[in-house]
């Protein structure tokens, strides 16, 4: 006798072609879908045990088995739950996104801290994606008829009698065929289907078992190994995140760490968190303690793991994490949140708001109490991922700079060693104004900087910015604790040496045509030519005005993007050294030899700081011209 076959309703059998082609992104996810529901079908046993007197649930009778049968192209997801009608199976899986487990969840109102996983009734067709047919055996609870339920995709189904000696659920797939691009036999090998399910499905509260292929040696042998097939327990079951802290070591969150392939380090920190308020979830979170090879590259991609009710949903939730923390590994477990159809993306509601917002929080603070603490750990922490730090100061206009300023560390000039800016100020004497920079490819460079002379002999502190990131940061700072960031290279350091000052200013103003000269022969090089109020035993440097810097002028020239923005250039001159004599004189009586020694002036600046020479081949003219040139 021939079944008749039902079709779907006409929004339904859409709705399954769009399941099939385009509501998921990976294939894989069916078996997530189809564990899940499994797992709900034991669920509702427990619920309903609660309030039934006959039923007494044993957990050790309920699990989930999954079997592939590679000559057959058969996969089969089975089940020991509460099974389904012939009307359940009409509803449930004769129309597309009605979820029985909504249903069920919102008649038992469960409040006892498990959940229902699925809410939509739309995972089941995923197994379509990878399967040319379907079909449902399923016997229910207090029945003693089980139901078959069977499709081929879009064009309809049937339901009809069959037997089942147990209650519960199988669903068998035939899996495709494989295409001239897809692969459909790796849904048939035993140890990819374990690590689907490891990935995603790892903490179903179920057992999940499978046939695994093994060896052993033969008996009486010692070279002879005989094959057999073994039933596995695959998941883990109850995800380290569910236990209390208190049972919990150091090594657990260790080999969680290595288990989920966080890194290949071993984390520096780890941050246990299980939230009760407003919103409720879970979350382990790692600090790592190297950088991960890509880190610093538009390849690498942030983000924690994000599981509902112990389901994976995103391998990299990003929206959990702000950019400067980046470097976080971990996960994050919540029944609250609002997931769309197909589970594989999250709503951007209030809940995921305020699982971020505390996450930020909790991060800051545990770098707080590293810092504090244990300031060793830090610094090697600091040295793998402070220059994110600095680029969440810099970035959004330094909307986050008051929550990242106190985690950042610069060398110190004085104290050969990183150093807080809270450190820093707690040093300054009472007659220093301004927090003191430099700015360089190496600290090494930055103790030879002529510039940093004057500031230097007054005893205050110099903080030492070797990365690109930082005075970009410290612009967008601007001050710490009222005290604002002041570059040794600026035009006005702020120190008051009004005896010195004066005299400067009188010898500027007797040389004045000096200085116009040597401004013309430079032409739009620099701004200015002018005596050096920072110099003591260098000839010659470079200072700036205005916000752009020589540094960041080296930054910007080295971007794909570059538009040749240059600092507003000074030419300092020494004029207590012996070179400035020889100015004057070629002034009075030479103006093309001033015009060399001029040229030689600006070059050496330029070589002082680290940028290039225009025309190398006149630069090195121009000293033999100096070397074979009777001195005046």
């Amino acid at each position: 006798m021939q079944v008749e076959k039902k079709q779907f309703q006409a929004e339904s059998k859409r709705l399954l072609e769009m399941m099939i082609n385009s509501i998921y992104t990976q294939r894989e996810i069916f078996l997530r879908e189809l564990i899940s529901n499994a797992s709900d079908a034991i669920d509702k046993i427990y619920y309903k045990a609660l309030t039934d007197d006959s039923l007494v649930y044993d957990k050790d009778s309920y699990y989930i088995k999954v079997t592939a049968n590679k000559d057959a192209r058969l996969l089969t997801i089975s089940d020991t739950g509460i099974g389904m009608t012939q009307e359940e199976l009409e509803s449930n899986l004769g129309v597309i996104a009605k979820s029985g487990s909504l249903a069920f969840k919102k008649e038992t109102e469960i409040k006892d801290g498990h959940d229902i996983i699925g809410q939509f009734g739309v995972g089941f067709y995923s197994a379509f994606m990878v399967a040319d047919s379907v079909t449902v055996v399923s016997k229910a609870i207090g029945s003693d008829t089980a139901y078959k339920w069977e499709s081929d995709g879009a064009d309809g189904y049937t339901i009809e009698p069959t037997s089942k000696e147990t209650v519960g659920t199988e669903i068998t797939l035939k899996i495709k065929e494989n295409g001239e691009e897809d692969n459909y036999d790796e849904f048939l090998e035993p140890y990819r289907l374990r690590a689907i399910i490891k990935k995603y499905s790892d903490f179903i509260r179920h057992p999940i078992k499978m046939e695994i292929p093994s060896s052993r040696l033969q008996e009486g042998s010692e070279t002879e190994y005989e094959e057999y097939i073994e039933e596995q327990v695959v998941n883990s079951m109850v995800p380290i995140w569910k236990k209390n802290k208190s049972e919990l070591t150091d090594a657990d969150y260790e080999a969680f760490y290595q288990e989920k392939r966080y890194g290949f380090d071993k984390p520096l920190k780890h941050i246990h968190i299980s939230a009760d308020g407003a919103v409720v979830y879970n979350a382990i979170l790692f600090i790592p303690e190297n950088t991960p090879f890509d880190y610093y590259t538009k390849e690498y991609e942030k983000g924690l793991e994000l599981y509902s009710a112990g389901v994976l949903i995103m391998d990299k939730c990003g929206d959990l994490l702000p950019d400067y923390f980046s470097f976080v590994k971990g996960m994050v477990d919540s029944e609250d949140l609002s997931l769309n159809i197909s589970r594989e993306m999250l709503q951007h509601d209030r809940q995921l708001k305020l699982i971020a917002k505390n996450i930020k929080n909790k991060i800051k603070s545990q770098l707080q109490t590293l810092l504090k603490d244990e300031r060793e750990r830090y610094e090697t922490f600091y040295k793998a991922f402070g220059r994110q730090l600095k680029f969440g100061v810099y970035n959004e206009y330094g909307r986050d700079k008051d929550l990242l300023q106190d985690l950042l560390l610069f060398h110190s000039s004085t104290e050969k060693k990183l150093v807080t800016l809270d450190e820093y100020i707690g040093r300054m004497p009472e007659d220093q104004k301004y927090i003191y920079y430099a700015s360089g490819s190496s600290i090494d460079r930055i103790e030879k900087l002529p510039q940093a002379e004057m500031v230097a002999d007054k005893g205050y502190e110099i903080l030492y910015f070797t990365d690109d990131i930082d005075e970009f940061a410290i612009k967008i700072l601007t001050s710490y604790k009222e005290k604002e960031f002041k570059n040794v290279s600026s035009g006005d350091l702020g120190l008051d040496e009004n005896e010195q000052e004066n005299k400067d200013e009188a010898t500027e103003n007797e040389h004045k045509d000096l200085f116009e000269e040597m401004k013309s022969i430079l032409g739009d090089k620099v701004k200015s030519v002018r005596i050096s109020k920072r110099l003591r035993s260098h000839p010659v440097c470079l200072t700036t005005e205005g916000e752009l810097t020589i540094e960041m002028e080296k930054i910007l020239a080295a971007m794909p993007n570059n538009e040749n923005v240059k600092a507003d250039k000074v030419l300092e001159i020494n004029s207590n050294h012996e070179v400035f004599a020889s100015l004057k004189n070629s002034y009075e009586n030479d103006k093309e030899k001033l015009g060399l020694y001029t040229n030689l002036l600006y070059h050496q600046a330029l070589l002082i700081e680290g940028l290039p020479i225009e025309d190398p081949v006149q630069f090195t003219n121009d000293i033999c011209k100096v070397m074979v040139t009777p001195s005046a």
